[in-house]
């Protein structure tokens, strides 16, 4: 729900302003508008950390060189069944999208893929890749982290050791599909930035201190910050929370070693002096076609689906929801009055419109 001090903008409207800084940046047209609609969908679905909140630092990136405008990602190794394709630091909504296209093509063609992608710009939003697989009627399981970035400390501890690892899965029921899609800390680090711009406040218990002390002030990752402008995570002395406690820390463990060290695109740490961090990610495609039991799926799979929902909820005025429908529902709002923005977000958005010299104002 927007509060009283956002700003509202059109989904459309919004796309053309994303697609015009990325222009002016340097992208062509086809990348600007793609990485613009999968920003802006990420706003759609209720996943503002990954939304457009991302252009300025983005755009920061880009001129710093940390992102490569245009690349195509190169395929590694090629197995038939598996493939590895490095994404040379090209924009996540670019190489990402690539990389999710082949493993989608394979096992629409075979019944089954594997795509390790290492070197990626940010990917965003994961649970976009897991749709784009459902559409084609595939299953799909993504395992994610983040090279050279640590921001979260495990079970236990107070030290960052994980990235934000995030983790997907899309199953592709007929009429009821289901989108797992989260990240394994217990806030993503964009909802941290989120709330470091007037957003939704964190939970009180997302970040802990160097000495242990759970807080949900944003100060704890960033350190100090000016009301609008860039955030630096190096700079604060604590870290975000595990979700989940040994459950989420495990899972991110898990992310690590397959999305990272399996990949060979390298882990958050041990840190080590580089310019730039890269998504990894570790990719199966299954078509349920293939195997022979489509129709046993569909028929059980729904009916479970319809059972699990059926279930009295604890509280009368709160539906039991599966995973996916949050972001439909959210979808169809959004769409329908606009996507709510912190005004500080809004005016970092221009302010990277102006970086890039467009001076006219945005929307």
């Amino acid at each position: 729900m927007a509060s009283p001090d956002d700003v509202l903008i059109e989904a459309g409207a919004l796309r053309r302003a994303v697609s015009s800084i990325f222009g002016a940046a340097g992208c062509t047209t086809e990348e600007a508008e793609r990485i613009a609609e999968h920003l802006v969908g990420a706003n759609l679905a209720g996943h503002d950390s990954h939304g457009v909140v991302r252009v300025p630092r983005y755009v920061e990136w880009l001129g710093k060189g940390y992102l490569v405008a245009g690349q195509v990602a190169q395929v590694v190794t090629d197995g038939g069944a598996f493939v590895v394709m490095d994404g040379g630091f090209g924009f996540g909504q670019t190489v990402a999208q690539q990389a999710v296209k082949l493993g989608i093509e394979r096992a629409s063609a075979n019944g089954s893929c594997i795509v390790a992608l290492r070197n990626a710009g940010h990917i965003g939003r994961v649970g976009d890749y897991s749709e784009r697989a459902i559409e084609a009627g595939l299953l799909s399981i993504h395992f994610v982290n983040v090279a050279g970035s640590v921001l979260v400390a495990p079970f236990g501890g107070v030290d960052r050791r994980f990235s934000t690892a995030p983790f997907s899965v899309g199953v592709p029921l007929e009429g009821r599909p289901v989108v797992l899609d989260f990240a394994t800390s217990h806030v993503a680090e964009g909802k941290v930035l989120v709330a470091s711009n007037g957003g939704k406040p964190l939970p009180p218990n997302a970040l802990i201190g160097p000495d242990g002390q759970m807080s949900g002030d944003p100060h704890v990752l960033y350190g100090d910050y000016p009301p609008v402008g860039p955030r630096d995570a190096g700079k604060g002395l604590g870290a975000i929370r595990a979700f989940g406690d040994h459950k989420g820390s495990g899972l991110a463990m898990i992310c690590e070693l397959l999305a990272g060290a399996f990949t060979a695109g390298g882990t958050a740490g041990p840190v080590e002096e580089r310019a730039r961090i890269a998504n990894g990610m570790l990719s199966i495609y299954l078509s349920p076609k293939h195997f022979g039991t489509d129709a046993e799926f569909q028929r059980v799979g729904r009916g479970y689906v319809e059972w699990v929902k059926s279930t009295r909820p604890a509280d009368p005025s709160l539906p039991v929801l599966v995973p996916g429908e949050p972001e439909a529902g959210t979808r169809t709002a959004r769409l329908r009055d606009g996507v709510p923005l912190p005004s500080a977000v809004w005016q970092s958005i221009q302010d990277a419109a102006q970086s890039v010299g467009l001076n006219t104002p945005l929307a």
